[in-house]
């Protein structure tokens, strides 16, 4: 799947299903993450990065760019594009934004909107060792593949919750990531 071909899917398919979410009683701060699709030798991939160990929330799990919406963030787009820029150095003008998400509450205590955007260059990653431990990229292809993607069930407070998880050569891929990746997939892949 190219650049297109992805934009176009993106655009035109209707969204089918959305992220499991924690119960509608749970607070959850505003966030926003940025789900980068960029094209690296002809195929299209994800930008993830991975968080420091000293992090409080989510040390060491894979992610996408992203954080908490400041008040000073027009929308949920600005604070995905924000945060992108600060962890990765990726400028809000070298991508093009097609659209979001409905919100997923995590059981964490946030609420997270993914904002799906195509980058347009290669761009020089700057890394804030604060927020970020590592940003890599791995190919789109690898998710659409249904084998790829796994799920199974979590017990908490007397009821049954699906985590979805990826493990991708070394790294392993889980939680609200894996499933926006999940619902991503579902929705741009061939019907």
């Amino acid at each position: 799947m190219n650049k297109h071909e992805f934009t176009l899917r993106y655009n035109l398919h209707r969204l089918d299903s959305i992220i499991p979410s924690a119960p509608p009683s749970y607070l959850g701060r505003k966030a926003a993450v940025l789900i980068p699709v960029i094209e690296i030798e002809q195929q299209l991939h994800l930008i993830l990065t991975r968080r420091p160990m000293h992090l409080r929330h989510h040390p060491g799990q894979i992610s996408f760019p992203g954080g908490k919406v400041e008040p000073d963030d027009i929308n949920v787009i600005h604070t995905a594009l924000r945060e992108a820029h600060e962890e990765i150095g990726l400028l809000s003008e070298n991508v093009d934004v097609l659209g979001v998400f409905p919100a997923h509450k995590t059981f964490t205590g946030f609420e997270i909107t993914p904002v799906v955007a195509m980058v347009k260059q290669p761009f020089e990653l700057v890394l804030d060792p604060g927020e970020v431990d590592d940003c890599f990229s791995i190919p789109l292809n690898f998710f659409i593949e249904r084998s790829n993607r796994h799920k199974m069930f979590h017990y908490r407070h007397g009821e049954h919750y699906q985590v979805h998880f990826m493990p991708f050569e070394d790294k392993f891929i889980w939680g609200v990531t894996a499933a926006i990746i999940d619902l991503l997939c579902h929705h741009v892949e061939d019907n």
